[in-house]
């Protein structure tokens, strides 16, 4: 759900952070640029003819957008390093006399980054449609096409999914056992639940995912997410077990839905629930085009190292992961546990 480049910065960065689709946009927009560095750089005058504007439209933007550009590759040259770099450039910037003391230089993401804010240039709004196309194209080819399960492509994934159907175990157990109701309680509970992590049942989930009736809300989670539900399962196992026992009765409902309540706030479960939230909301921003609403305030731009996770040359399938004898190792641990 990528918003007009020119009003998101976040959109903005979560495409920037993406090296694998920059890599092929860079191939794909074959913009030039001078070497430097083991990268290639441009100048001002440079942006000017490529996107065909005004030298202060471009320091319209530098002054409205330091930071950001900055973050992504923009420069100010001055001094020794501004000899340096006119010496090593071969003598191929030449729109800067011997006199020029300052020197403006951006990288290829840099250069990418103020194409994603130009309004005033046609140039700049081509350039910004064909990143979304390379976006969706590669995070689709690394994904291989099922973005709906990209969370099992994180290492973690079947070990933490593991553990919490360990635990989801123990909370069914323990609703037996201990809880004083019919079948219902176990969607009515497992739906309180996933209220406390990600404020939503699992209907309102499915509905945002799409997902089919045969599709299980458990196997799209996140590792962290899974992580989470697992700690208020167990916690909430454990404690219905020990009042039951005092009581010397079975929980009636209200009375668990106050354990629930205590464990919403309980301030040992926050950083986990938080955590989750902001994984959750960000992720499935960024990779499902999947909006969630009641966690809007979560969403963050998605770091380097979440396209390494879910994208990279690391990030398996399930099926690949399934045949890795450390993954099958890691199952045995938890099995013996």
């Amino acid at each position: 759900m990528i918003n007009d480049l020119t009003n998101s910065q976040r959109d903005r960065q979560n495409i920037l952070n993406n090296r694998y689709a920059l890599e092929k946009v860079e191939e794909h927009l074959a913009l030039g640029g001078i070497a430097y560095e083991d990268t290639l750089v441009f100048t001002k005058q440079q942006l000017v003819a490529l996107f065909e504007i005004s030298e202060s439209t471009i320091e319209k933007y530098l002054a409205s957008h330091s930071d950001e550009l900055k973050v992504n590759g923009y420069k100010v040259l001055k001094g020794q390093v501004l000899k340096n770099f006119l010496n090593t450039t071969g003598g191929v910037v030449t729109d800067y006399g011997s006199k020029t003391t300052v020197l403006s230089i951006f990288t290829f993401r840099a250069v990418l980054n103020i194409a994603m804010l130009l309004t005033e240039s046609d140039r700049a709004k081509i350039i910004r449609s064909r990143i979304l196309d390379i976006v969706i194209e590669v995070v689709a080819e690394r994904s291989g096409g099922h973005t709906k399960y990209i969370n099992q492509r994180d290492h973690n994934y079947l070990p933490s999914a593991y553990q919490e159907f360990s635990y989801r175990k123990e909370f069914t157990n323990a609703l037996d056992n201990y809880l004083d109701m019919g079948r219902i309680k176990y969607g009515i509970y497992t739906n309180k639940i996933y209220q406390i992590v990600f404020k939503e049942n699992a209907q309102e989930y499915r509905q945002i995912l799409n997902l089919k009736s045969k599709d299980k809300v458990r196997d799209t989670l996140y590792s962290e997410v899974l992580t989470a539900i697992a700690s208020i399962e167990n916690g909430l196992a454990e404690e219905m077990k020990s009042k039951s026992a005092n009581l010397g009765r079975k929980f009636q409902p209200p009375e668990l839905d106050q354990l629930i309540n205590v464990a919403s706030i309980n301030p040992y479960l926050k950083p986990i629930i938080e955590d989750a939230r902001t994984k959750m909301a960000s992720r499935d921003l960024g990779f499902r085009d999947a909006l969630h609403q009641k966690l809007e305030a979560y969403i963050q731009t998605l770091p380097e190292a979440d396209f390494d996770k879910f994208l990279g040359e690391t990030s398996r399938s399930l099926e690949e992961q399934l045949t890795d004898p450390k993954i099958l190792d890691v199952f045995k641990r938890l099995k013996d546990r």
